[in-house]
């Protein structure tokens, strides 16, 4: 039996719906004041139907658009968590360096960076715009490989 759009959701079914680990929920709502499932005796969630739109939303800004915890907490702060979810918002698009809410590609994986090699070449003086087309580009793939491996690295742990 289907349940109704409204009804509340155990933690297993919203994992089960979201693909995603029960823990990681469990952590989200320590991050995310905004989500708050209705515990019943035993300690057993129930979340509302705001709390999966706004969860949905947060793996969405996450593992899609590449922000970090920090990030979505900041825009659920500047931005309002009713207007993010209602779909007044538009996440940003660009991939800034100076950005904290963006995860730098290799973010959280320890010994992954590495200082360039003396023989490479330097970099150019100014940039175009097709340069920094380019390393946007370059950056958007890097963070979706970064998300890949967390995800790969989740699944065997």
């Amino acid at each position: 039996m289907e349940k109704s759009p409204a009804a509340f959701r155990t933690i297993s079914e919203v994992a089960d719906s979201m693909d995603l680990p029960q823990h990681v929920l469990r952590f989200w709502e320590t991050r995310f004041p905004q989500i708050r499932p209705l515990k019943r005796a035993g300690g057993r969630r129930y979340y509302r139907p705001d709390d999966v739109e706004r969860l949905r939303l947060i793996k969405r800004l996450l593992y899609e658009e590449g922000y970090t915890i920090k990030g979505v907490q900041r825009l659920f702060k500047e931005q309002g968590v009713q207007a993010m979810t209602s779909g007044e918002f538009e996440p940003r698009l660009a991939f800034a360096a100076d950005d904290p809410a963006v995860e730098e590609p290799g973010e959280g994986l320890a010994g992954a960076r590495r200082p360039l090699a003396e023989e490479s070449a330097p970099p150019p003086e100014t940039f175009g715009p097709e340069d920094v087309a380019a390393l946007k580009g370059a950056l958007a793939e890097l963070a979706g490989a970064a998300r890949i491996l967390r995800q790969a690295r989740a699944a065997e742990g």
